[in-house]
């Protein structure tokens, strides 16, 4: 694992408006100068952690905690409302992807349109149309439109389309449950693969595997940061939050716990 830095989060913070009644969006529009017609919703409050390169990197939490939206700010979905989020190098967000498909196109067509998204050029993604269709394994179906696929099919089109993508960083989530168990165990051989050479960041609710995949794990609670530090060192005290017991008193040195 390189010490070269290739994701910081500074302080980073996320807030939603959120509206009582329907025409409060648009008085906010109209007279939004003069009073808020809105109040803010906290996803995300002071997030600070840094990934190294060749880290493999694990985000725990509660549905809810922020995870995603985290994950929408380092892709460049959504930008934080104060602090500063940074990434160095092409990422592929695994299945994240897949939501910007179009259901009108076929696989074939949505697998360039997800090529160009993740910086291949058109010659580059063309070269690897038959290693993608062979990986995604959806047969007759790859040259059908999106709207004929059930959701498994299109998680495997999307992962097919990012693993051949030359990612600097992946972004793992709990999407990956979706698909039949052949497909879920190629996914697993890919991404351990992957984190030989790449940089990972994995989210997920499946702690045996982040136990035994991840370096690090960053635990968010209620938008904040509740632990980071060494799997074996944070997964215990989120067990036992899951669990309903008070947190274990003997607390590692390096990480530190902010009460939720």
């Amino acid at each position: 694992m390189s010490s070269d830095q290739v994701i910081s989060c500074d302080h980073v913070g996320k807030a939603f408006q959120l509206y009582l009644r329907r025409n409060d969006q648009i008085m906010q529009t109209l007279f939004g100068h003069w009073k808020q017609y809105y109040h803010e919703h906290w996803v995300l409050k002071d997030i600070s952690f840094k990934v190294a390169r060749g880290e493999s990197f694990g985000i725990i939490g509660r549905n809810g905690a922020g995870k995603t939206t985290l994950l929408q700010i380092l892709c460049g979905i959504t930008t934080p409302t104060h602090g500063t989020a940074t990434v160095q190098g092409r990422i592929a967000p695994i299945l994240a992807l897949g939501t910007g498909f179009d259901h009108e196109l076929t696989g074939r067509e949505n697998a360039l349109i997800g090529s160009a998204i993740l910086g291949m050029k058109r010659a580059e993604a063309l070269a690897r149309m038959d290693t993608i269709a062979a990986f995604a394994d959806i047969g007759e179906f790859f040259n059908q439109p999106l709207k004929m696929y059930s959701s498994g099919m299109v998680a495997r089109l999307a992962f097919a389309v990012c693993a051949h993508a030359d990612a600097d960083i992946l972004i793992v989530d709990e999407a990956l449950s979706v698909g039949d168990a052949a497909f879920g165990a190629k996914c697993d051989a890919f991404i351990r693969n992957f984190a030989k050479h790449g940089t990972i960041l994995f989210v997920s609710h499946d702690l045996i595997t982040v136990e035994a995949l991840c370096d690090r794990v960053l635990w968010i609670d209620d938008g904040r940061v509740r632990g980071l530090g060494k799997p074996h060192e944070v997964v215990p005290h989120y067990r036992a939050t899951l669990e309903g017991q008070s947190t274990p008193s003997v607390r590692p040195a390096e990480p530190t716990y902010l009460s939720a």
